[in-house]
């Protein structure tokens, strides 16, 4: 199983608003800068963010990025499934009504995301001795 690119990044960006306390505007170049990676990309992951209603935009001078939900509210699982979307990793390719395989393969998913469901970025954040200053 492999997360895109683009998840690892919205993981970091997530992690990095977090750390800021998520009550400040934070602009699209020095995060580009902070997380060392192209601005019209981030600006992509970004509006994907906004999008699932993790982060919300303010334009103009002092606009930027903030959190648009309680940072000890946000999950992995809410991360993931606003870059990837929410259909299944698997599904059976077989003319099976009843795919044991499938039957396997979905219950590890309901794992995966229960897991990550119970995991907030704020916790790990908060965890670490600093703020989280890993470039993806």
């Amino acid at each position: 199983m492999k997360y895109t690119k683009a998840t690892n990044y919205a993981l970091h960006i997530m992690a990095f608003i977090i750390a800021q306390d998520g009550k400040e505007n934070i602009s699209l170049q020095p995060l580009a800068k902070h997380l060392e990676m192209s601005p019209s990309y981030l600006s992509k992951i970004l509006t994907q963010l906004v999008k699932a209603d993790l982060i919300q935009s303010a334009p103009g001078v002092n606009g930027g990025y903030s959190l648009r939900k309680k940072r000890e509210a946000i999950t992995f699982f809410d991360v993931v499934q606003a870059i990837e979307g929410s259909g299944a990793l698997f599904t059976c390719e077989m003319n099976e009504e009843e795919c044991n395989l499938q039957k396997v393969m979905r219950e590890a998913e309901q794992r995966l995301e229960g897991y990550l469901q119970s995991k907030t970025i704020y916790e790990v954040v908060k965890s670490s001795s600093s703020q989280c200053n890993c470039a993806p």
